[in-house]
């Protein structure tokens, strides 16, 4: 069976594009694949952060979680185990600058004040290489925008097993779902869905009561065309593809098959049916993490057995690769 790793940072409740984009696919996959969803609390300290927010956000993204359908034995958060923190250091010794200068990701997030970033934001590759070796993973759930980090692992993954003389990593191939769905703003067809934008409009969160979702889906931003007939007919329309998008990925169908539906009618009617599709799919979920969160110790409890099924498996391996560098054990 093929071990599989994916995570996701605690920083705040997940959106309807991390629901669609990654959570709604772990819950297939962890079916019929040995699954590891980690929360990446370390990744969080690469930019600002609050330490309380932080505590209480990776409690929110927890509950979050179970409440879509994950197995809670296969989460946990990633400081409780030092397995990542120690072999992200082995990496950062092994991975070149060069590789580390071509990270598009860095460049974004950093921007023209890249001098007074921190040094966890330039090498937070390195730790994501770590994140999924140090469970010998073989699979990943990614998206278009996560590609080069996983070739950055396997370049540092074949340097390692060079450098030692040794075939221990193996080499990690991207499991990209089919008809992921690249969810954007509800105000800016043209920019993803993010937790950092500042209008609450922009993104439909997973913890949104269904009033919140009819009113955001009211409010989403659209133009005076009808819909089309063919998805030629949305070139120009960032924001009309986009609702259209979020509903045949909701609904499991094809953008041909949601356009041969609501071909010629305007944005009223077809609002109505998205925000009656994701209040029929998504309110549970919200009501189920609100339960959760009301029970905190629970929520502990889970990441604690988590967390030490996450170092059963990790410890052999990262133990073996620190001995082959010569670590005294």
């Amino acid at each position: 069976m093929q071990r599989v790793f994916s995570g996701i940072q605690p920083t705040g409740i997940p959106h309807l594009g991390n629901y669609l984009g990654a959570i709604r696919n772990w819950v297939t996959l962890q079916k019929d694949h040995d699954c590891l969803f980690c929360l990446v609390d370390m990744h969080s300290l690469t930019m600002l952060w609050s330490p309380e927010a932080l505590r209480e956000q990776t409690l929110a993204s927890t509950a979050c979680l179970l409440a879509s359908g994950i197995d809670p034995t296969r989460l946990y958060n990633q400081s409780a185990v030092s397995a990542h923190a120690r072999l992200g250091w082995i990496f950062n010794c092994v991975s070149r600058l060069g590789w580390l200068n071509r990270m598009t990701q860095f460049k974004d997030k950093a921007g023209k004040n890249r001098e007074n970033h921190s040094a966890g934001l330039y090498v937070y590759p390195n730790l994501m290489a770590a994140d999924i070796l140090a469970f010998h993973a073989t699979r990943v759930p990614v998206g278009d925008d996560q590609r080069q980090h996983l070739e950055l692992a396997n370049d540092i993954a074949q340097k390692f097993n060079h450098d030692m003389g040794v075939e221990f990593f193996p080499q990690i191939e991207p499991l990209i779902p089919p008809h992921a769905a690249r969810v954007m703003s509800l105000r800016d067809g043209s920019k993803k869905m993010s937790k950092s934008d500042p209008s609450a409009q922009s993104r439909i969160i997973l913890n949104d009561t269904a009033d919140d979702i009819a009113q955001k889906i009211r409010k989403a931003r659209t133009d005076a065309e009808p819909l089309p007939s063919e998805e030629a007919g949305l070139e120009g329309r960032p924001e009309a593809r986009n609702l259209l998008t979020i509903y045949a990925a909701m609904s499991d169908r094809t953008l041909a098959d949601v356009l041969g539906q609501f071909a010629g009618q305007g944005f009223g009617t077809f609002k109505q049916a998205l925000a009656d599709l994701l209040v029929e799919t998504l309110a549970p979920v919200a009501d189920e993490t609100r339960r959760l969160m009301g029970d905190r110790a629970h929520l502990m409890q889970v990441l604690r057995q988590g967390a030490e099924r996450a170092r059963a498996v990790s410890e052999p391996i990262v133990s073996e690769a620190e001995k082959l560098v010569g670590f005294l054990r």
